[in-house]
């Protein structure tokens, strides 16, 4: 084969027929989630729920509801955050387009249109694609419900900590430090001090504290001052996942405030996903609830064994000098006594243990490879519309693994690198151990004069990517 040479200056064709317009075989993922969508009728359950959000007897037909929430879904399969970036992916690529279901002379979607359709479709147009979603996980038979776990996280705002100001006043950071400066004699009224002066005086002044009670950020009222996991502090949100322990698919997601403490907000979120599980046709009703010690609270549990049938297993914090039962009721007593015999049993130990794997399984797929652990919108509402197509966007993907064994876009990749570990270790483990006496000594020595260097498949299994021919380095 000769060797080809890239042209540094093309004539374009005038005139272009439809045979010779590229085409894709499509991403087997996408064709297969497309199909489940298709025969459980998606589209046209969703532009009927969408109707009368949209002008009935003016204007040009916008773009379809399906292929808006399909663009979300990408960004999720992805792992793509912002909106500018899965609307240049969605235009990409060919499969992708496919799976939108646009023509080859159609252009897709820009960024501003993702963004003009979520102010128009409210909060519970979203939230009714998450519960649609449990619908047909529960009509595949695939969904539980009987056992929950709770647990949350931190989500970082798309606003900085520079932009934070002062709620009485409306004084920025740097105009508060200096009016302290000036306050305690170091800087003089007609002086204006340095950054580093500035920076010095801030490190070492003592009782420096940042308290959402008295600081608010100017970009993002919503987000609140919080521990990050990493711990830094940023302004951020709260997400809370109510999570399935039989399918791991995510009953509730609901973002809150930041400084919302977790046991306060563990009654609402099972609601919610009570809720959810009944709008999606299911007849389980929440009975065991797992969460960890940060959700213990004398009250809630008093208030959940009062008003509820949930039967908790959450571990109970260490207190400095015990507990002093005086100060309770009898009936928060046996709640607290009730929780924490279940939690020391061996069921509630298992519950844990299965807790800390499956919830936080939920937390690394939407957020760290999802691409969710940074906010790109501001306001509660509207991340928590993202957040729902987000979460819906991982049952789906919990449903397909259960049906066709693929879970996401890039499932694939992983199942081909480990089937190449495990020939490259074979080969290591058949190479460090040879076996050179007898009739096993001859019986190897005439498998290996079987086949030559340039034939042995261990060899074409395990080449490296600098020289493989493929793209992929496979």
């Amino acid at each position: 084969m000769a060797l080809g040479r890239r042209k540094s200056v093309q004539q374009q064709d005038l005139f272009i027929t439809a045979e010779d317009l590229p085409r894709s075989v499509g991403h087997v993922f996408y064709t297969k989630l497309n199909r489940l969508l298709d025969e459980a009728g998606f589209d046209s359950w969703i532009e009927k729920l969408c109707n009368p959000y949209y002008s009935q007897a003016r204007g040009r037909p916008g773009i379809p509801p399906g292929v808006y929430f399909r663009m979300l879904l990408v960004g999720y399969f992805e792992g793509i955050q912002s909106q500018r970036g899965i609307a240049w992916r969605c235009a990409d690529s060919l499969s992708i387009r496919q799976f939108l279901g646009l023509k080859l002379t159609d252009h897709s979607p820009d960024h501003s249109s993702l963004t003009v359709i979520r102010e128009r479709l409210p909060d519970t147009v979203h939230e009714s694609v998450f519960e649609w979603v449990l619908k047909l996980a529960s009509e595949k038979k695939l969904l539980g419900g009987k056992t929950v776990a709770v647990d949350s996280t931190t989500l970082e705002a798309d606003a900085a900590m520079k932009s934070i100001v002062r709620r009485d006043t409306g004084e920025d950071w740097r105009s508060y430090v200096i009016g302290l400066m000036r306050a305690e004699g170091l800087v003089k009224e007609n002086e204006e001090p340095s950054d580093e002066e500035i920076r010095r005086f801030d490190k070492n002044r003592k009782g420096k504290k940042v308290s959402n009670e008295d600081w608010v950020s100017s970009t993002d009222p919503s987000a609140k001052i919080a521990r990050m996991k990493d711990g830094t502090t940023h302004l951020a949100y709260k997400a809370e996942h109510v999570v399935d322990m039989k399918s791991g698919m995510i009953l509730g997601a609901e973002v809150t405030s930041a400084d919302n403490p977790d046991s306060q907000s563990l009654e609402d979120s099972l609601h919610k996903a009570q809720i959810h599980l009944n709008e999606a046709g299911s007849d389980t009703e929440i009975q065991e609830v797992a969460a960890d010690k940060g959700y213990h609270s004398t009250e809630t549990l008093s208030e959940l064994a009062e008003h509820t049938n949930y039967r908790t297993y959450i571990p109970e914090p260490k207190l400095p000098g015990g507990r002093k039962w005086s100060k309770y009721t009898c009936q928060q007593r046996q709640a607290v006594l009730a929780n924490r015999r279940r939690a020391k049993g061996n069921k509630g130990r298992k519950l844990q243990r299965s807790r800390s794997e499956k919830v936080e399984r939920t937390f690394a797929h939407l957020l760290e490879t999802g691409g969710g652990r940074r906010c790109r919108l501001r306001g509660t509402v509207k991340i928590q519309k993202r957040y729902f197509l987000m979460t819906a966007a991982y049952n789906l993907g919990v449903v397909m693994r259960m049906l066709f064994g693929v879970g996401t876009s890039r499932s694939l990749q992983g199942v081909m690198r480990a089937v190449f570990s495990f020939f490259t270790a074979v080969q290591m483990l058949y190479e460090a151990f040879p076996i050179d006496r007898g009739a096993h000594y001859r019986a190897d020595r005439r498998i290996r004069n079987r086949f030559t260097s340039s034939e042995c498949p261990f060899q074409k299994l395990s080449r490296s990517p600098e020289i493989a021919t493929s793209s992929t380095g496979c």
